[in-house]
């Protein structure tokens, strides 16, 4: 079954709205959508509207910066090998080619996103969003600006979106632009509490708490309803809150 034909097959809440119009445009292009209701299977609705959400945003991030390198659209092939299979990842590209010659109204596309996809959802989508943005090993202030944007109007708390944002990169003492990080490579430890949102004078046993309540607000469970594949997804995220949590054990000498 054509990726176009997956998305739109349940015709969810994604093909209602600016979402719609601008994936409706994009099939139209360059995809065979021809009797997109056909084996639509029941639960490919919420993976379906999940995918149009994903390569929307996708798309809006990567014009940030006036250009579209290699390595994005690798990592972005990567994701949706990993997430949907190595068929849906070609024509989910080519999808997306389609998306950036348009112009995406993201307020408006986030605002029909958060009213219709679960808080853990659309902080996936933010995760992804950091992993997209970073893939060239830099993160242009343009795509931060527009990422801070979408995370806004997907109605995600600051200390959310600041905890993703520490898994990813991290500032240097002057401020600027914020550069490729990773908890494995050049970390700092100071992306460790606020991947936990916790201050670094904390005891260890609000340590143990924060991880806790981090470790059940990021469980891949939490997007079940979107498919085994982006559950699968999730998962990155969650390890990233357990690799915090051994940084600041260590750091400590916690047991």
């Amino acid at each position: 079954m054509k990726f176009g034909k997956w998305i739109g097959g349940g015709l969810g809440w994604a093909f209602f709205g600016p979402l719609g119009a601008l994936i409706g445009f994009a099939v139209g292009a360059g995809l065979d959508s021809t009797d997109s209701n056909k084996n639509a299977a029941g639960s490919a609705n919420g993976a379906g509207d999940f995918a149009a959400a994903l390569l929307v945003l996708t798309a809006a991030v990567m014009k940030a910066d006036g250009k579209v390198v290699k390595a994005e659209l690798d990592y972005v092939k990567e994701y949706l090998k990993q997430s949907f299979g190595e068929e849906k990842a070609a024509e989910g590209l080519l999808l997306l080619r389609n998306l950036l010659k348009q112009n995406v109204p993201v307020e408006d596309v986030c605002l029909q996103i958060r009213e219709n996809l679960n808080y853990s959802g659309r902080l996936q989508l933010l995760h992804y969003l950091y992993g997209v943005a970073g893939a060239d090993y830099h993160y242009d202030s343009a795509e931060i600006k527009t990422i801070d944007y979408i995370s806004f109007y997907l109605g995600i708390s600051a200390a959310d979106a600041n905890s993703i944002k520490a898994m990813f990169a991290y500032t240097n003492e002057q401020g600027g632009d914020y550069k490729y990080s990773t908890i494995k490579t050049k970390y700092n430890i100071k992306n460790a509490y606020t991947i936990l949102e916790i201050g670094e004078n904390v005891t260890d046993e609000e340590v143990k708490k924060a991880y806790r309540k981090m470790a059940i607000k990021y469980h891949p469970d939490k997007v079940i309803d979107l498919g085994e594949d982006v559950q699968l997804a999730a998962k990155e995220k969650f390890q990233k809150v357990a690799e915090a949590y051994e940084k600041i054990k260590e750091q400590r000498g916690m047991r």
